[in-house]
């Protein structure tokens, strides 16, 4: 098998930085980058078959396009795109209102599509290619207080990586949703995403709590981020886990992630079943 050729947003930290070593380790190419090179800039030379690039995933689709021809030159291709790079914002929904909720969206959201969209035209004309969306369990689990902002993203993300799969088919490009529970990184989960820039008095005790909540769970999240990198790795090239198995469309990364996916499908499917009648009985008649 001939390398791949990796292109990995936000790969200062986190997934992004395990995805990196993982794939290096199997002798793939690595192109990272990340909204400075700063972050990144101790890793030129350290390896061959790694280039650093700086990219922001909100610079815009037109400046963005130049950044990914830059990357396509540097080994001809780009065979994998992995759409790491993103924040997360938590808080009281009221507290964050619309502006939160645009400043989440833009980098999750539009970011994702517009450096999607800018390498595309290279993967449509090689016929082949895979595209990797890092999401999130949150998006399963809104009920949770202070994950409206983050959460609500990254069902916006499925929901559009999911028409990809179908619209990028017929140029053999496949399209991989990986959904993590939580994991050890330090993007998420830490109060130091917590919104406090407009408190109203009557959520005091509520955040207070929720506070606590997440500073609790920050550091102590059961989640490996460099055995979940290389699940994926697994995946994209078929070896390891992924070996002799179909294409997943899903991955699904976490225990937590197993028990909270399945109880959200119950709560969906209980309903269905309690309220069958009235479900099936608003269309015209036959």
């Amino acid at each position: 098998m001939s390398p791949k050729v990796w292109l990995i947003t936000g790969a200062s930290s986190g997934f992004g930085r395990s995805l990196v070593d993982s794939v290096l380790a199997r002798g793939d190419r690595v192109i990272a980058t990340s909204r400075t090179l700063e972050p990144i800039q101790h890793l030129h030379g350290t390896n061959d078959n790694l280039r650093l690039l700086q990219l922001d995933v909100t610079a815009g689709i037109d400046a963005l396009r130049s950044i990914i021809k830059e990357a396509a030159s540097l080994w001809g291709r780009i065979d994998v795109l992995v759409n790491n790079g993103g924040s997360c914002y938590l808080g009281i929904l009221e507290e964050g209102g619309s502006d939160l909720l645009r400043k989440q969206y833009e980098v999750n959201v539009f970011g994702l599509v517009d450096v999607t969209n800018a390498c595309l035209p290279y993967l449509r004309a090689q016929n082949e290619g895979t595209i990797v969306v890092i999401g999130s369990r949150s998006a399963w689990t809104c009920e949770t207080i202070g994950l409206a902002m983050y959460g609500s993203s990254k069902a916006a993300v499925h929901a559009i990586a999911e028409t990809w799969t179908v619209e990028l088919a017929q140029f053999n490009i496949r399209v991989l949703i990986v959904e993590p529970s939580a994991f050890r990184t330090r993007m998420v989960r830490t109060v130091d995403n917590y919104n406090l820039s407009n408190t109203i008095t009557a959520y005091d005790a509520t955040r207070e709590v929720n506070l606590q909540w997440y500073a609790d769970r920050d550091g102590n999240q059961a989640g490996d981020p460099e055995k979940a990198m290389e699940a994926v790795v697994d995946v994209v090239r078929g070896e390891g886990a992924a070996n002799g198995k179909p294409w997943p469309t899903y991955l699904l990364l976490g225990k937590e992630a197993d028990r909270d996916i399945r109880a959200k499908c119950k709560i969906m499917t209980d309903h269905l079943d309690d309220w069958s009648e009235v479900v099936k009985s608003v269309d015209f008649d036959s």
